[in-house]
Parts: structure tokens; C-alpha cells; sequence
């Protein structure tokens, strides 16, 4: 039954991936936005619902650590797995956006949860501060695109009819959504069989599962050259899984965090996006090579989790 699911999941973000491409870029086009901001923004959200999903479930739950630890392992995921593999089939080109903004900005949102999380947990409050931190960044993102706005188009415009962009974004996000449960269920259920500890589980198995819609969606605009929302969806993801999703489930219900268990991996997070942003300014590009070796890290790093 667990490897049915994780079958009928993968068709699922597949299909769900190429249809958010499609929608995203005609939005893009009919609204004058950027496809960067529409990556941060649109497409970020949408792929970081599974995160949010599964995070708010285990706090509830009373698995916390299934919770913390699946956003880490999906902010290491989003650049060791996805940056890594997508780089590999068509090396990135470099955006100043990308590398001396938003990226860095994932950076310190994760060192943000060092303070926060002190005194073992995050409170109501904290998560009330990266919530406003999140509105604040959204705010200030959109005013700075504001000139890449196109003079307002007819509904014909050049990306087409604003309802089909728009319903082909809910569509493949709804997709990409139920895709990402089916495998997250299926992966949980085989590492409850193998005995695999909350944290582990939440780094490696939910991680990657929430993760896939980003895998999905970056493979498809890889196919259709659309470098700038892969990046945008990557950084995206990344501040929304720190500042949206831990921010909602600590606003929710309080998330005890023990730093000296999950400041290792915070550390390698934070270092997986640190090499990541040295690679573009080093070479302008993600190239292949870079690509490989942010994958090779990702696989060693998981690997030693079952260790």
C-alpha cells in the first residue's frame, strides 16, 4: 500500500508541477511581473502548503519535532536536492536578485530561530514576529518590482486570459498538494516500519515528500527555461517554510525547539545555501559541476542521518 501511494503520488506532482509552470508564467506575462517575483511569491507559497500542512499536523499531534525538522530538511532539500539536480540538467544562470537578496535572506531567517528559540521553544509571540517578518519582506519585494509592471494589459493580453492563468495555478497547486500527501503518507509509513526516530523522519522522509512540489515544479520550468522561477521558487520556499510555516504553527500552538538537537542540522541548512550563494558569485552560474557536488552533499548528508 505505502509504495501505491508513493507511485500514484509522483504521477501526481508530475502533472501538477508542469500545470503551476504553465499558470505561473502566463501569469507572469499577463500581470508584467517578473517570473523571479512570481516564483517568490505565487509559486513559492503554494509549493511551501505541504510544509505548512505537515508541520501544523505534527504540532497538533504532539510530534513537534517531526514538525521542526521537516524545515530544515526541506530548506536543505530545496537547494542540496533540487538546486543540485535541476542544475545538472541545465546549469542556472546568475541573478544579483537571487544571490545578494533573497537567498542571504533565507540565511537570516533561519539564524533568526537562534534567538527565538532560546529558551527551548517557540512561543506565540515568536511566531508572531517571523509572521510580521514575512508581511514586511512581501511588502517591500513587490515595491521594489514595481517597475518590471507592465502597462495594464486587455484581457487578451500577451499571457492570455487572466482566469485560465489563474486556474491553471490553483489546479497544479491543488495537485501538487495531494501528489505531496499521498507520498508523505506513504514515506511516513515505511519509516514507521523501519523504525526510523520523529527527527529523522522529519529531516529525510517528510522532507523530501514536501519538498516534491519544488522538485516538480523546478524540473518543468528547467524544461521550458524558465531559470528565474526556479531560483525565485527556491529562495521562496525557503523564507516561507522559516517565516510562514513555523511562524503559523508556533502562532497556533507553541513549538518546543531543543537547539543543541537541531542546531546541526541548522547549521548544515544554513551552509547549503551559504555555498550556494558563493557558487554564483564565484562563476555568475550554477553550473553542472556545482550542481553535482550541491547533490552529492545532499545524499552524504542524508545518509548519515541512518547512521
Amino acid at each position: 500500500m505505502s509504495v501505491l501511494l508513493l507511485l500514484v503520488g509522483f504521477a501526481a506532482l508530475t502533472v501538477g508541477g508542469d500545470l503551476l509552470v504553465r499558470g505561473a508564467a502566463a501569469l507572469a506575462r499577463r500581470i508584467g511581473v517578473s517570473p523571479l517575483v512570481i516564483g517568490l511569491t505565487v509559486v513559492a507559497f503554494g509549493t511551501s502548503a505541504p510544509e505548512l500542512a505537515a508541520t501544523v499536523a505534527s504540532s497538533l499531534q504532539g510530534a513537534p519535532d517531526v514538525g521542526v525538522g521537516n524545515v530544515l530538511g526541506s530548506n536543505v532539500a530545496n537547494v542540496g536536492l533540487i538546486l543540485g539536480a535541476t542544475a545538472l540538467l541545465a546549469p542556472l544562470a546568475g541573478n544579483a536578485a537571487f544571490t545578494r537578496r533573497d537567498l542571504p535572506l533565507g540565511v537570516g531567517a533561519m539564524l533568526l530561530l537562534v534567538p527565538l528559540a532560546w529558551d527551548g521553544r517557540l512561543g506565540r509571540l515568536d511566531g508572531a514576529l517571523l509572521l510580521v517578518a514575512l508581511a514586511v519582506y512581501l511588502t517591500l519585494l513587490v515595491r521594489h518590482d514595481r517597475d518590471a509592471l507592465a502597462e495594464e494589459a486587455g484581457p487578451d493580453g500577451p499571457g492570455g486570459p487572466l482566469w485560465r492563468s489563474v486556474g491553471a495555478v490553483l489546479l497544479g497547486l491543488g495537485v501538487l498538494v495531494l501528489g505531496a500527501d499521498l507520498v508523505v503518507r506513504g514515506a511516513v509509513d515505511l519509516a514507521a516500519a523501519l523504525g526510523v526516530p520523529e527527527r529523522v523522519v522529519g529531516l529525510t522522509m517528510v522532507a523530501f515528500g514536501t519538498s516534491l512540489p519544488e522538485l516538480a515544479s523546478a524540473v518543468a520550468a528547467a524544461a521550458r527555461r524558465q531559470g528565474d522561477m526556479i531560483l525565485g521558487n527556491i529562495a521562496g520556499s525557503n523564507l516561507f517554510n522559516v517565516l510562514a510555516v513555523l511562524g503559523i504553527a508556533a502562532l497556533a500552538t507553541g513549538l518546543p525547539v531543543a537547539l543543541p538537537e537541531v542546531g546541526g542540522d541548522l547549521a548544515v541548512a544554513v551552509g547549503f545555501s551559504l555555498a550556494t550563494i558563493l557558487a554564483f558569485l564565484a562563476a555568475g552560474r550554477l553550473g553542472r559541476v556545482a550542481g553535482a557536488g550541491l547533490l552529492a552533499a545532499y545524499l552524504t548528508y542524508v545518509a548519515a542521518l541512518f547512521l
